[in-house]
């Protein structure tokens, strides 16, 4: 079977795990790779021994690969328009890193522009892929705790986040836009859309411009869902980056705790699993259910 031929779009910090998933899978190649700056496209290609051409001229890349089956966008957030609509141009499928856009007004136009043209627009949401949060959904699935009332989704630590990724500093939204979006979407995969949102947040670094503490309550075909954000909380369970859920229901409550422990309490007792992700050779020890769930995303 021939390739899917794919270009990567971004060489930062992201892009070697989104590149180590890809080679986990078959049927895929990835044949060029752009960034702004050159030499770290360079390093990705020979990082993962791979013989991409190498680009730091967008336009150029797509004027010697106007036929790619896909793109692979891993850049910031505020290029993924300019770049997304160059490739639906053309007639290329995208796969976009979240958040899609800096602003709702920028992705619905995205969208319509992609749908205008026929061109396949994927975001690439992988959070709730995670095993932890698949084995929640099958859980809530086979009604092991009955209809669903209130539910709590909980991302918070004391990680130091901006140690890899500084740009994050310079956000004018930073946990909305880099956490938030996992989160939220976790929400509406486990509940549904929402009808009603409530936000408030806080910034507690000092050196950073956007915030990085955000409590979000959001009723959701009659649950009541509140989702905790921080990256500055010391807590005894400092877990990152795990989520933590609890879900109240009509018969019990299931509860994903710290080391991927899942509970579910009824009338008949309390029954707990353990749901161990899987590693890679080259996952990082400390953000293994992540990378985990890349691959099936």
């Amino acid at each position: 079977m021939t390739p899917l031929r794919f270009a990567i779009l971004g060489a930062g910090f992201w892009s070697h795990c989104q590149l180590s998933a890809w080679q986990e899978l078959e049927g895929v190649e990835c044949v060029a790779i752009y960034n702004r700056t050159r030499h770290k496209a360079e390093q990705l290609a020979s990082s993962h021994n791979i013989a991409a051409a190498i680009y730091d001229d967008v336009d150029q890349m797509f004027k010697d690969f106007p036929d790619l089956d896909f793109v692979d966008i891993i850049t910031d957030v505020d290029t993924h328009v300019p770049f997304a609509k160059r490739a639906a141009e053309l007639g290329i499928p995208i796969i976009c890193q979240k958040p899609l856009a800096p602003t709702l007004e920028l992705a619905e136009e995205l969208v319509g522009f992609c749908q205008d043209r026929q061109v396949l627009l994927l975001v690439h949401e992988n959070w709730r892929w995670q095993c932890t949060l698949r084995a929640v959904r099958d859980a809530l699935d086979q009604g092991a705790i009955g209809k669903p009332f209130r539910g709590r989704i909980q991302y918070s630590n004391s990680f130091p986040v901006f140690r890899d990724q500084p740009f994050l500093k310079e956000l004018d939204q930073f946990i909305l836009t880099d956490i938030g979006t996992h989160i939220l979407d976790v929400a509406r995969f486990l509940f549904g859309e929402a009808s009603s949102l409530f936000c408030i947040t806080h910034r507690v670094h000092s050196d950073i411009k956007g915030e990085d503490v955000a409590t979000v309550m959001m009723e959701i075909n009659g649950i009541s869902v509140v989702c905790e954000m921080s990256y500055a909380s010391r807590m005894e369970h400092d877990r990152f980056p795990e989520t933590f859920v609890l879900i109240e229901g009509e018969r019990g409550s299931l509860e994903l705790g710290p080391d991927y422990w899942l509970r579910i309490t009824t009338d008949q007792g309390t029954i707990a699993r353990r749901i161990v992700p899987n590693s890679y050779a080259w996952t990082a020890p400390t953000h293994v259910l992540i990378h985990q769930s890349i691959v099936p995303c």
